[in-house]
C-alpha cells in the first residue's frame, strides 16, 4: 500500500504541473479527492492491513490528501488571477469614446395637464376629493338621477363586474359621496380615471381622464357658473379665450349646457379641426338637479349647486394641437418628448 500511496503522489503531481484553468483543477480535485476517487479508495484498504502498519499507513494517507489540497489551492489562486487579468483585457473599455447622454425624466403631458387644472381650481377655492374607480349602480347612475332605461347604463357603455359594481363612467361618482358627508357650502373637484365601453378610435378610448367640480351653497346662480367657467377656461389657455354655451340634456344637471371654446387652431375662423365652425367642444355644465341634491340629503329649496365635467385628453388635445387620443397611451417617446416639464 506505501508503494501505491507514493504512486498516486508522482501521478498527481504530474497531472497538476498540466493544469491551466480552474476547471481543470476543479476536474483534479473531484477525481482525487471525490468519494469515488483513489484517495478514497486508499482509507477503505486500512482495514484489510494489520494493526501494527495501520497508523503508520493511514498518516501517509492523510499527508497525502493534504498535500493534493495545498497544492490545488495553491496553483488555484495563481489561475484566477491570470483567468481575470485575461477577462479585463477583452472587456476594456475605450474611455476616449463619448459617454452616453442621460435624458431628464418628466411627467407625461397628461399628468401636467392634471397638475395644472388642479393647481387653477385650488387657486379658485376648491378642494380636491376622490372617489373609488371601481363602484355601484347607485353612486354611477341612480344618484344622479339617471333614468333606469338610459342608454348610458347599459352594457354597451358601462363596463360591469357585477350586476350592481361597475367601472364608473365619469368622476360625477363622488358628488353624492360628498353631499352625504358634508352640509353646504361645497365646493369640490374630483379627478380620476374614468371608463367607457367604446371603439378606441382617434378621438375615443375606453379609458381618459376627467374632472368634475361641484359648488353647492345657498343663492348659486347660473350666472356664478359661466363667470367661473370663463375665467376657468382663460387660466387653463393661458389667455383670455371667448367661450359658447349651448344647451344641452344632462340627467345630473338642469339646465345643461354644453361648453364650447374659440378654436385655437384658426381663431375662430373655420379649419379641419374645427370642422369649419370656428368652436371647439370642452365641457358638459348645468346647474345640480333638484333630484341628485335630495339623493345627497340637501334640501333644494335652500341650496342651489353647479356642475362641470371635462376631459383632461381633450382639453390636452385642442391645446397642444394633438389629433389623436391614442397617442396618449402608446408611450412613443418621440411624441411625448415634444411636452416639456411645466
Amino acid at each position: 500500500m506505501q508503494a501505491d500511496i507514493t504512486t498516486l503522489k508522482e501521478t498527481f503531481k504530474s497531472e497538476i504541473e498540466l493544469a491551466s484553468s480552474s476547471a481543470n483543477l476543479e476536474d483534479l480535485k473531484v477525481k482525487y479527492l471525490g468519494r469515488k476517487g483513489p484517495v478514497q479508495d486508499l482509507m477503505k484498504a486500512l482495514k484489510d492491513v494489520s494493526k501494527e502498519e495501520r497508523p503508520v499507513l493511514g498518516k501517509l494517507i492523510n499527508d497525502l490528501k493534504v498535500e493534493i489540497t495545498d497544492r490545488i489551492s495553491k496553483k488555484y489562486q495563481t489561475i484566477i488571477v491570470e483567468e481575470e487579468n485575461g477577462r479585463i483585457q477583452k472587456e476594456s473599455l475605450d474611455i476616449t469614446l463619448p459617454g452616453r447622454r442621460r435624458f431628464p425624466g418628466r411627467k407625461h403631458i397628461i399628468t401636467q395637464s392634471i397638475d395644472k387644472i388642479i393647481d387653477i381650481l385650488i387657486g379658485m377655492g376648491f378642494s380636491v376629493q376622490y372617489g373609488p374607480d371601481i363602484d355601484t349602480d347607485y353612486y354611477n347612475y341612480e344618484a344622479l338621477n339617471f333614468p333606469e332605461d338610459h342608454p348610458a347604463r347599459d352594457m354597451q357603455d358601462t363596463f360591469y363586474i357585477t350586476e350592481d359594481v361597475l367601472l364608473r363612467s365619469h368622476t360625477s361618482n363622488v358628488q353624492t359621496r360628498v353631499m352625504e358627508a358634508n352640509e353646504p357650502p361645497i365646493r369640490i373637484i374630483a379627478p380620476g380615471k374614468t371608463y367607457r365601453n367604446e371603439a378606441i378610435t382617434a378621438r375615443s378610448h375606453v379609458f381618459f381622464h376627467q374632472i368634475e367640480a361641484l359648488y353647492i351653497d345657498r343663492g348659486v346662480t347660473f350666472g356664478d357658473l359661466l363667470s367661473t367657467l370663463d375665467e376657468f377656461l382663460s387660466k387653463v389657455f393661458d389667455h383670455e379665450v371667448k367661450t359658447r354655451y349651448r344647451p344641452s340634456y344632462f340627467p345630473f344637471v338642469e339646465p345643461g349646457m354644453e361648453v364650447d371654446v374659440n378654436c385655437l387652431a384658426c381663431e375662430g375662423k373655420g379649419c379641419v379641426i374645427c370642422k369649419h365652425t370656428g368652436w371647439l367642444e370642452v365641457a358638459g355644465a348645468g346647474m345640480v338637479h333638484p333630484e341628485v341634491l335630495k339623493n345627497g340629503n340637501i334640501d333644494p329649496e335652500e341650496f342651489t349647486g353647479f356642475a362641470w365635467g371635462l376631459g383632461v385628453e381633450r382639453l390636452a388635445m385642442l391645446k397642444h394641437g394633438v389629433n389623436d387620443i391614442r397617442l396618449f397611451t402608446e408611450n412613443n417617446m418621440r411624441f411625448l418628448e415634444q411636452f416639456p416639464a411645466i
